[in-house]
């Protein structure tokens, strides 16, 4: 699904009244028709009191059509007009005369902390005060009527975005965000929804399509993609019947040191579980008796070292290789691990140890092949990049990493993002249980072992995170949160993949026939 920003969501509403040949009042209409449209199949007439706050500018304009379609449908709506200015949209003033047509209880204005109406618990507020167009922090009495919502604990339904967000910075003062229960979003989710210092302020969203034009939708790129199984399933590459293991590739894991084992058999495994013919292990000494027993199918090559890499030399020729996952930072780690770089040939998945020493020696990133993909989460995503002040510098700062160096970052975190260049792709699958040791290990496997089955890099990271946040979902079922381990996202990854074709479930329908 394309996130379409702040200026080609006006463009968009722009070209859609004149292609259609309907003015923008048409279109608000729309708009709020489809939130009524949405409260009413789940309210059905229930006469919970509803508070719809309506800014002056197009989003309170959306807000008066809701209410209005909410009044002429019998139910208990109380409408308010926040005075936040002197200037008033068009459509607002449009929507306000229209409002005033079909009840005698017209709108209550709001100028001040004195006139907050009581809000209780189990009422309902309707957020339409401040949309996209937002361009300055909320404070003074509107700030404490954020508060008032707050303290009311009553459901709150932000209209298209919560008010005081804005779609393309950061938010300067976190008490001028209305908090929402729900966001209703118009056409495409807003980014802001899915980093981490933003998506707090809506605890779940869903998209209404107002009608945008569609070729303008189909055509237009945005930088910004949303990634689920509908964006997954056509990169899936079925098999035929005469395929063997040479075809799917062999994915080779770097990495391990003592006490650290573990991390290449999870990463090894899910090359395997994944999909690749045939999977090699390159560790020290000290893990090929532990590895070569608890995982039978894969090959295992040692270094002359005891416990940690001094060289990386082998006479295979991998698909792919993932290095890092284990690996420590000692003096000869390091020098052979360079030394590696200066001769490899092979697509790289670059992970944990191996970015920590890139980090400290960034002359290391000149030697990666084009389209490395690291898989760095956000201490490690800080040393290769530094610092930053917010999420949208961090992505900023990502994106001109990514263009340089010629590489894919896969930022691991919630709503994992992969970046290629200036796009994004945010995934949409996973869960807090994979907070847990090793789920980066898995993640590491998993995209190796795509690459090893000739998917290309993007798409290998974009089906590898789908597919590593897909397994722990479908994991949760049985283990739960707490204790959901990184070997149950690699049990599941069949699951995963069987999932991609499933429909659906469909109401059972009892039809009458004879006995």
């Amino acid at each position: 699904m394309k996130v379409f920003s702040k200026a080609q969501i006006y463009e968009g509403d722009k070209l859609t009244s004149e292609r259609q040949n309907i003015s923008s009042t048409d279109l608000m209409e729309r708009a709020g028709t489809q939130i009524f449209n949405w409260m009413h199949t789940r309210m059905q007439g229930a006469q919970v009191p509803i508070h719809v706050f309506c800014g002056i500018g197009n989003n309170g304009g959306d807000g008066l059509v809701l209410a209005r379609h909410l009044i002429t449908h019998g139910y208990n709506v109380i409408t308010y007009v926040v005075n936040c200015g002197n200037s008033r949209s068009k459509d607002f003033l449009e929507n306000y005369d229209r409002i005033k047509s079909v009840t005698k209880e017209w709108p209550q204005l709001l100028k001040c902390e004195s006139d907050f109406p009581e809000i209780h618990k189990d009422d309902i507020i309707v957020d339409a005060i401040f949309g996209i167009g937002l361009n300055k922090p909320v404070d003074g009495w509107i700030k404490d009527m954020f508060h008032h919502f707050k303290a009311s604990q009553a459901f709150t339904l932000a209209v298209d975005i919560p008010s005081g967000l804005y779609t393309d910075k950061a938010v300067e003062d976190a008490n001028g965000v209305v908090r929402a229960n729900y966001t209703l979003s118009f056409q495409s989710p807003k980014l802001v929804f899915f980093l981490p210092e933003t998506a707090e302020y809506t605890i779940q969203w869903e998209v209404l399509d107002i009608g945008i034009d569609r070729e303008y939708l189909m055509t237009t790129e945005t930088e910004v993609e949303l990634i689920s199984k509908h964006e997954i399933l056509p990169l899936y590459k079925p098999r035929a019947k005469f395929d063997h293991k040479g075809i799917f590739g062999h994915g080779l894991i770097v990495g391990g040191s003592y006490g650290k084992i573990g991390a290449v058999h999870l990463a090894t495994k899910s090359v395997l579980s994944v999909g690749s013919g045939v999977a090699t292990a390159y560790i020290p000494k000290c893990g090929y008796t532990a590895l070569q027993a608890s995982l039978p199918e894969a090959m295992v090559i040692t270094d002359a070292n005891e416990e940690h890499l001094t060289a990386i030399d082998f006479k295979i020729k991998p698909t792919a290789i993932g290095v890092g996952v284990g690996l420590g930072t000692e003096v000869n780690t390091i020098k052979a691990f360079e030394a590696f770089l200066k001769i490899n040939k092979a697509p790289l998945v670059i992970d944990a140890d191996a970015l920590n020493i890139i980090s400290k020696k960034k002359t290391l990133l000149k030697l990666l092949p084009e389209h490395s993909i690291l898989t760095p989460h956000v201490k490690e995503l800080e040393g290769l990049i530094g610092k930053w002040s917010d999420d949208f510098e961090k992505l900023k700062k990502t994106k001109a990493f990514s263009s340089k160096y010629k590489i894919i970052i896969v930022i691991k975190g919630a709503n994992t993002i992969t970046v290629y260049g200036n796009k994004l792709y945010v995934n949409t699958t996973g869960n807090p249980g994979m907070a847990t040791a090793g789920s980066g290990d898995v993640l590491t496997g998993i995209i190796t072992g795509l690459i090893c089955q000739g998917y290309s890099e993007i798409e290998a990271s974009l089906f590898g995170v789908y597919l590593h946040g897909r397994s722990a979902d479908l994991a949760l079922e049985e283990y739960g949160y707490q204790s959901l381990l990184a070997s149950n996202i690699i049990d599941y990854i069949a699951e995963a993949y069987i999932d991609l074709f499933k429909q659906p479930e469909q109401p059972e329908v009892e039809v009458e026939g004879e006995d």
